[in-house]
C-alpha cells in the first residue's frame, strides 16, 4: 500500500481527515471495522442509512437505494464488501454490506436528507479546498499547519516536521532520478527504509503505536523522528553519491542509509538500556507533553 509520505511534494492526509470527520458526525452510532490486509476502515451501510434518514426498515432502505444506484451505474456500490459485524439486536456476527470512507461518501451524496446535508456541504467545501490547493500547492501546507496545531502540537514540532518533510522530498527526488516511478515501489523502498533503521517493518510499527489511518511520523517521539531522519538523509546522500539506476540498486542505498541510522539507535539504547522505539503517538498527552520542550 502506499506510504503516507512516499512520494507527495505536498503532504494531503485526506483519507485520515475524512475518518475523522466521519467519526465526528456518527459517534458511536454506525458500526465500523478496520480490515488489516487493506488498511481501510469500512462502516456499515445500513447503520448510516438508519442514521441519515430515521428510516424504521433500515435493511429495506439500503436495498431501495443500492438497486437504485446500480441501475445509475454507480461502481461505489458494485464494489461494496461484506463483512461480519455484530448485530445490535441479538449480539450474533451477521455478513454486513460495507464501505470505505470514500465508498461512503459517494452513497451519501444519493441519501435524500436533511441529516445528509451537512455531509455534502462539507464534500462541497472540501473539494473547493482541494481546488485551491491545485491552483496554489503553499495552501495546501498552511491547512497542514492548521491540523497540526489543533491537535496540539508545538510550533517546534511543527517546525520540526516541515523540515523532515523537506528531507523526504529530496529523498524522494532521488528515487524518482534512479527511474522509481510506482507507488508500489515507493512504499516498499519507505518500508524498507524504516525496518533498517528501527527493527519494524511500517505495518508492525503502527500497529506497535496503536494507529490506523493515522500518519506514522505525526506519532514519532523526538528521537524517532531524528533517527528516522538520519536515516533518510543518509540515504539520500548515498543515492545522489552513488546514482543507483533502477529499484535493486536504489533499495541497496536504501539499505545502506537506513543501517547508519540502526547503528546509531542500537548503540544508543545500548548506553540507555531500554529501547527508544516507543508505543506512544499523539493522543498520548505525554508525546505531546515531549514536544512542547
Amino acid at each position: 500500500m502506499y506510504d503516507e509520505d512516499a512520494n507527495t511534494t505536498v503532504p494531503v492526509e485526506a483519507e485520515s481527515e475524512n475518518n475523522e470527520e466521519l467519526e465526528f458526525f456518527f459517534d458511536d452510532k454506525v458500526r465500523k471495522v478496520w480490515h488489516k490486509q487493506k488498511e481501510e476502515w469500512y462502516f456499515s451501510i445500513v447503520d448510516v442509512c438508519q442514521v441519515l434518514t430515521d428510516t424504521p426498515n433500515p435493511n429495506n432502505y439500503w436495498k431501495v437505494l443500492k438497486n437504485r444506484l446500480k441501475s445509475e451505474g454507480n461502481e461505489s456500490v458494485t464494489n461494496c464488501n461484506q463483512l461480519k459485524m455484530k448485530s445490535p439486536k441479538d449480539g450474533k456476527m451477521y455478513k454486513t454490506d460495507c464501505a470505505t470512507t470514500e465508498q461512503l461518501l459517494r452513497i451519501i451524496q444519493s441519501i435524500p436528507s436533511k441529516k445528509a446535508e451537512p455531509f455534502k456541504l462539507w464534500l462541497a467545501e472540501v473539494g473547493k479546498e482541494r481546488l485551491d490547493e491545485i491552483a496554489d500547492p503553499e495552501l495546501a501546507f498552511e491547512r497542514m499547519i492548521r491540523t497540526y496545531r489543533q491537535k496540539g502540537y508545538s510550533e517546534k514540532w511543527i517546525e520540526r516536521r516541515l523540515e523532515a518533510i523537506d528531507h523526504r522530498k529530496k529523498l524522494t527526488a532521488a528515487w524518482d532520478e534512479a527511474g522509481i516511478k510506482s507507488g508500489k515501489h515507493y512504499a516498499m523502498l519507505t518500508d524498507t527504509l524504516t525496518h533498517e533503521w528501527s527493527g519494524k517493518h511500517v505495518k508492525d510499527y503502527k500497529a506497535f503505536k496503536n494507529l490506523h489511518k493515522e500518519n506514522l511520523r505525526d506519532n514519532m517521539t523526538d528521537i524517532e523522528l531524528a533517527l528516522n531522519q538520519l536515516a533518510e538523509i543518509s540515504a539520500t546522500l548515498i543515492a545522489n553519491s552513488q546514482k543507483p539506476n533502477g529499484f535493486a540498486e536504489t533499495r541497496k542505498t536504501v539499505v545502506e542509509g537506513g543501517s547508519i541510522a540502526g547503528n546509531a539507535r542500537k548503540e544508543l539504547e545500548g548506553k540507555l538500556g531500554h529501547s527508544v522505539i516507543s508505543p506512544l503517538n499523539a493522543s498520548d498527552p505525554a508525546l505531546l507533553d515531549n514536544n512542547e520542550e
